[in-house]
């Protein structure tokens, strides 16, 4: 994929480093000359780092914004995110835009406007590569320094081992958790007599190192 960011803080940075060591094309705008000139050392070879406004159409258009895939808003500041959000969304039809959201309040003014609102580093991260498969264990936090993770797991709709089987049944890695099972629209905490359908989402809670256990007990007979 080919991202714009605007923003060049900790999170924008962040991004830029970790969408580009995955392979995917990079763009930062950030207006400040002395963060340009930090990331433009510090950021890898593949990144480009523009000095300029994301809510100057002269500056996206520098950037590539009419071939982006995504477009990620993620300054400090929640008026200019909507502003650079909107331009590329309607101005160059970017397909996404995501943005961070600093204030609460204003999330659903966002969402109404078509734009994805968030405020977590990971959870921006996650919506930009969101085209992962199911069956894939999804981190969506990272928990007691590192020790422990929140994961998102999705069941196939078809040829799911563990479909039909209780949760009493399951392998499961010693250091998990299961929180919480989505259903279509019924969400539950599930017990030992919990029996798994295809396309169940599960929220579960597991030592680093045991993902890809917790995904074999699904997943494999």
């Amino acid at each position: 994929m080919f991202i714009v960011i605007s923003g060049g803080g900790k999170i924008g940075s962040f991004l830029a480093e970790d969408l580009a060591g995955k392979g995917h094309g990079v763009v930062l705008i950030e207006r400040r000359p002395e963060i340009v000139a930090r990331l433009a050392r510090e950021l890898p070879a593949g990144v480009l780092v523009i000095a300029g406004d994301g809510c100057d159409a002269r500056h996206l258009e520098q950037a590539g914004i009419a071939r982006a895939d995504v477009f990620a808003a993620v300054t400090g500041e929640d008026a200019g995110n909507l502003v650079a959000c909107q331009l590329a969304r309607v101005s160059y039809h970017v397909r996404r835009a995501v943005a961070r959201v600093n204030s609460p309040r204003n999330e659903r003014i966002f969402r109404a406007l078509g734009i994805e609102a968030i405020s977590s580093t990971t959870v921006i991260g996650r919506l930009i590569e969101e085209e992962f498969g199911v069956g894939e264990i999804l981190q969506l936090l990272s928990l007691a320094k590192g020790r422990l993770s929140l994961v998102e797991l999705d069941l196939p709709g078809s040829g799911c081992p563990a479909c039909g089987r209780r949760l009493a049944d399951l392998k499961l890695p010693s250091e998990t958790v299961l929180a919480t099972v989505m259903r279509g629209a019924h969400v539950f905490v599930p017990h030992g007599n919990t029996r798994f359908e295809p396309g169940d989402r599960i929220i579960a809670i597991t030592a680093a190192g045991q993902r890809e256990a917790l995904r074999q007990a699904f997943l494999e007979d």
